[in-house]
């Protein structure tokens, strides 16, 4: 297993990289969601996929907290 699989994309260490085909209306739909949450579309999509989780009483116990919207501070 490469380390892109293993850990994810450079300076995300213990994330997973997942490849996600989608109908090009959804993507565009998601994308101006993310942005007028001021999330990214990768942080919409697992925003979404954590709330279909909790909602279906299967969200993991040992995941992180997802961060906030908007960008990170710099301190």
């Amino acid at each position: 297993m490469s380390s892109a699989q293993q850990d994810g994309p450079v300076g995300a260490p213990g994330r997973r990289a997942v490849l996600l085909r989608l109908d090009p209306a959804v993507h565009e739909a998601l994308a101006r969601w993310a942005a007028d949450d001021l999330r990214s579309l990768n942080a919409q999509v697992e925003l979404l996929l954590r709330r279909a989780l909790a909602d279906a009483g299967r969200a993991p116990t040992a995941a992180r907290a997802p961060r906030g919207p908007g960008r990170p501070r710099k301190d």
